[in-house]
């Protein structure tokens, strides 16, 4: 095991609404959906129509760009409808389960020796291949690329994030073929971040890493600055650690797995815990009538970089967590909750309100009010104290607003996500969505330099 890395800069925002730990099983609901809206950049092209019958692993969309990368059902059914909004664009594929979960076979004999184009095959035909994401630009990798590295990190430091050691306690075996799998796709290392004492130090045959600290120590793209990063012409993956299980159990079972345990967490759920469901799965059917107050926000993924849900969307692909906080489009009266209150149930970065004296233990309930609207960029340095880079946020995110090429290419566009500026974005005066700001400036890149 290597050295410790500390991440000193960064926030923790501890929220009510962690989810305990026991695992429920949730039943397919009786249409799951697959949006190619979840894949960004992502042209699809449609195999299915309407009425069609599909077995988990049958293809429903490919890439129309590469067409190698396929997209494929998590359940068993017919097509129920194939949704499309402004210009015929494909928004969901809809499938009425059948309740059956037949599942298609895959031939894996002979996986355990496979070099990386065999590999590279296999995750391509069953569909795995769209779990794996490049940097740079963050988007679903190329399987033409060759990637100078593999990541993977075995924790998630988001708030109320799920916790992987828990849910993949038991899966060792599936992680240990999962991880033999992504070594051979890769001429350089596989690395595995985790926390201090994790019983993942147990896979063999990667580069272990340890990470302490605050969030964003979670974050992929933080354990690649830290480790190897990304310069212009390179390419490094990532994957979640819970695809590497499945990809474990294809190789085992010879059958792809679209079940998936995730975390339903918040302040306005009654039983915050974990849940064992399909992927694609409506909302309402995972979350049952578990909601305490009726003027709340459903998020699938963290109350950071998650999207914003109705109850009958489906959770997104890359989401291993559903969240539910209050909505705050409520009016506060100023002099008890408003700007003149005395904060004590708010939480701040800085010591603005007094709950900075409190206890770490202490947690909050925290509601979607940004507290004021978009003004002009004030330099305050406040985006440094949570950007762990060494990387300047605010030049960086100002380029890409500009539509700076130079500027973004000079500063580390090709290093970074949107994800990496989450905390910016919530620690920031000025209001201004800066994860979309620099989604805009690597979907400029992407077509402009790449």
């Amino acid at each position: 095991m290597s050295n410790t890395i500390s991440i000193r800069k960064g926030l923790n925002i501890r929220l009510v609404g962690e989810a305990k730990k026991e695992i429920k099983d949730i039943p397919v609901s009786k249409t799951v959906g697959v949006s190619p809206l979840d894949f960004h950049g992502l042209t699809p092209k449609l195999v299915v129509k309407e009425g069609d019958n599909v077995q988990i692993g049958d293809v429903l969309f490919f890439d129309k760009k590469e067409a190698s990368v396929k997209f494929i059902s998590p359940v068993s059914g017919t097509i129920e409808s194939i949704v499309r909004g402004e210009k015929r664009r494909i928004l969901n594929v809809l499938i009425a389960t059948d309740g059956k979960q037949t599942a298609k076979k895959f031939d894996v004999s002979k996986a355990a020796s496979f070099n990386s184009e065999e590999t590279k095959a296999l995750l391509l035909e069953t569909g795995f291949w769209s779990s794996i994401k490049q940097r740079p630009l963050d988007v679903i990798a190329n399987p033409n690329n060759e990637a100078k590295a593999m990541f993977v990190s075995s924790f998630d430091s988001a708030p109320l994030a799920p916790d992987y050691e828990y849910i993949l306690g038991d899966d060792i075996d599936n992680l240990q073929k999962g991880f033999d799998a992504l070594s051979t796709l890769t001429d350089g290392k596989v690395h595995l971040s985790s926390r201090p004492n994790s019983i993942f130090s147990k896979i063999n045959g990667v580069k272990h890493h340890t990470f302490d600290g605050v969030h964003p120590a979670g974050n992929v793209g933080t354990q690649m600055h830290h480790i190897d990063p990304v310069n212009k012409g390179e390419f490094v993956w990532s994957i979640n650690i819970q695809e590497v299980a499945a990809i474990g159990r294809l190789i085992n079972e010879g059958t792809v797995s679209s079940s998936r345990k995730i975390a339903l967490t918040g302040s306005e759920l009654k039983n915050p815990t974990y849940v064992n469901v399909s992927k694609g799965t409506e909302m309402s059917a995972i979350l049952d009538k578990g909601i305490v107050g009726s003027n709340v926000r459903y998020i699938s993924g963290n109350v950071l970089t998650g999207d914003q849900k109705n109850p009958t969307d489906f959770i997104g692909y890359y989401h291993n967590q559903i969240t539910v906080i209050p909505e705050g489009n409520e009016y506060k009266f100023f002099l008890t909750s408003g700007w003149l209150g005395h904060g004590f149930d708010k939480f701040s970065n800085s010591r603005l309100f007094p709950t900075f004296l409190l206890p770490k233990s202490k947690k909050f309930t925290l509601d979607t009010n940004t507290n004021g609207e978009e003004r002009a960029f004030v330099v305050s340095g406040e985006l440094e104290k949570v950007f762990p880079f060494d990387i300047l946020p605010v030049q960086l995110t100002k380029a890409a607003i500009t539509q700076d090429i130079d500027g973004m290419e000079n500063l580390g566009i090709y290093e970074v996500a949107p994800e990496d500026f989450a905390l910016c974005e919530y620690v920031c005066t000025t209001k201004i969505n800066i994860q979309d700001k620099i989604r805009q400036g690597l979907d400029l890149i992407a077509s402009e330099c790449m």
